[in-house]
């Protein structure tokens, strides 16, 4: 073999080692830019299902209580009532509110306040959870990319190219009020 050979197989490996470390750093910066794209979908859907979820419960409290202070009302009218004529009116409007009481019932045989709240506090804990999983896999993801970044010989080709060490999903200084389930007030 000449020196030219052996110059040209030392460029060639060089230009095939060079080529490979790229298409990694690339293939591991996407991994983190898809990683990141599942935090966001992640986040659009806490942001749309959370005030839908509230507005229906809250809804569903609504319903109940507006019912229920109806019937506590009309109740309250019949057992306050002082003449026979203002006890039949009283109970009349009792006995309506409570037959359209049952039958919104027996339509809406769960419409109970405890079990939206249970559904609400089902739906949040599950999403927060699949958020806490897509930022672990966007930190696993970005851990890959700055090791190997730092890596040597790799950390010699990555700055020419622009890599740099990307920055974790950190809950940061603020870590204890991400530690708490999420309070729901009505």
């Amino acid at each position: 073999m000449t020196t030219t050979q052996i110059m040209l197989i030392i460029v060639a490996i060089l230009v095939a080692w060079i080529i490979a470390i790229y298409n990694t750093l690339v293939k591991l910066k996407n991994n983190r830019k898809n990683a990141f794209a599942d935090i966001d979908v992640q986040l659009k859907q806490r942001h749309d299902i959370v005030p839908q979820l509230i507005a229906s419960v809250k809804g569903y409290m609504d319903h109940e209580r507006g019912t229920l202070e109806a019937i506590t009302s009309k109740r309250n009218k019949a057992i306050n009532a002082n003449s026979i004529n203002e006890k039949i009116a009283a109970e009349k409007e009792l006995s309506s509110a409570l037959n359209g009481f049952n039958i919104q019932v027996e339509a809406y045989p769960d419409l109970k306040a405890s079990n939206n709240f249970s559904q609400l506090q089902t739906e949040l804990s599950d999403i927060e959870n699949k958020l806490a999983s897509v930022r672990r896999f966007f930190n696993s993801s970005t851990k890959e990319l700055n090791i190997a970044i730092q890596k040597f010989p790799n950390n010699l080709l990555a700055s020419i190219f622009g890599y740099r060490e990307e920055d974790m999903f950190d809950l940061g200084d603020n870590r204890t009020d991400y530690e708490k389930a999420p309070e729901v007030k009505f």
